[in-house]
Order: C-alpha cells, then structure tokens, then sequence
C-alpha cells in the first residue's frame, strides 16, 4: 500500500520509518543537523510545492537508501492516512 503525502507525491507505506511534525522537531539542534546533512547529501525531496512544509517523512528504500520526504499534511493526517 502506498501514503499520499501530498502534491501527486506517493510513499510505499513499508518503507517508511518515522514521520515527524516540523513545528515540534525543528527546534532541536540534532533535528537540523539530521536535515541539514539530509539535504547536502541530496536525500530531501519537496513533496510541499510551494507551500510551507507541515511535516517529514523519514524513509529506508529497498536498496538500503534515505530519503526525507517534505509535505505540506501535518503529522496526525498522515499518521490517519496510513492506518486507513
């Protein structure tokens, strides 16, 4: 099954592996260093479009790669989305 993150973007539900509210984790130190790194090492894709990102999807594909997904949903629609 598949987690619609918003803006035509899909996630494979098995490969996710925690899905975080920006507004919450952004403010520690060790949240900015993980998105920080993340992004110099080209693993953060924009699911937000232009709007302001809500949420992050933290993601281990098959072939052993990260990814951070950005969406616009929050983290409780996301988490409701993925129980349905």
């Amino acid at each position: 099954m598949y987690l619609h993150i918003g803006n035509d973007t899909l996630i494979n539900k098995k490969d996710i592996v925690a899905v975080f509210d920006l507004d919450n984790s952004s403010w520690s130190h060790i949240t900015r260093a993980y998105l920080t790194n993340a992004e110099k090492n080209g693993e953060v894709i924009n699911a937000a479009g232009m709007e302001i990102p809500r949420s992050f999807v933290v993601t281990k594909t098959f072939d052993g790669k990260n990814r951070v997904y950005l969406s616009v949903l929050g983290s409780k629609t996301l988490l409701k989305r993925s129980l349905s």
